[in-house]
């Protein structure tokens, strides 16, 4: 009889077990409405479309070394690839990953495997905290906002002569 009790109740509990184990996840929230705090992890070199525009088959490997900097795999057994990679992950957005990967024939640059390389300004977009467009400040003044300042005070102060013994020093240079 206990027989039979334990084997159903163990097959509950163990099912029990599983769906809550499925249903938390320990990056969302704890306890449902605490969120721990993820630092922003961002990783490799940054390669734009304008960037490997600049990069042409026939350039040396200094020359490329120039325009986007050092890679960040440079493999022993693969000598004649260069990988640029770049991964970033932020708490509340989807992780960003891109691969830029360069064949050589010696010294020379052979090919180029760039996909879907954003811009510039795509790239500042997409790693950009704000989801709104910020509006660009105004740095200086209208003539209308000129003429609605006010107008400063002028102060009539008689010229002060200088204060304290006046020396006459040596010449710096003998003559």
């Amino acid at each position: 009889m206990i027989r039979l009790l334990s084997g159903p109740s163990a097959l509950a509990a163990v099912l029990a077990l599983g769906g809550c184990a499925s249903s938390f996840r320990p990056a969302d929230t704890v306890l449902g409405f605490i969120t721990p705090y993820h630092i922003d992890i961002v990783q490799g070199n940054v390669v734009t479309r304008e960037q490997a525009e600049r990069v042409r088959p026939g350039m040396s490997r200094a020359q490329v070394r120039d325009l986007l900097g050092s890679p960040l795999l440079t493999d022993i057994f693969h000598a004649d690839r260069w990988d640029y990679l770049f991964t970033i992950r932020r708490q509340g957005q989807e992780p960003q990953r891109r691969a830029v990967m360069l064949r050589f024939d010696g010294d020379v640059l052979k090919s180029i495997d760039a996909p879907d390389l954003p811009s510039e300004r795509e790239f500042v977009a997409s790693i950009s905290r704000s989801k709104t467009e910020a509006k660009p400040r105004v740095l200086e003044l209208s003539a209308d906002e000129r003429q609605a300042l006010p107008v400063p005070a002028q102060r009539n102060a008689p010229a002060t002569e200088p204060v304290g013994p006046l020396r006459e020093y040596p010449p710096l240079e003998p003559s």
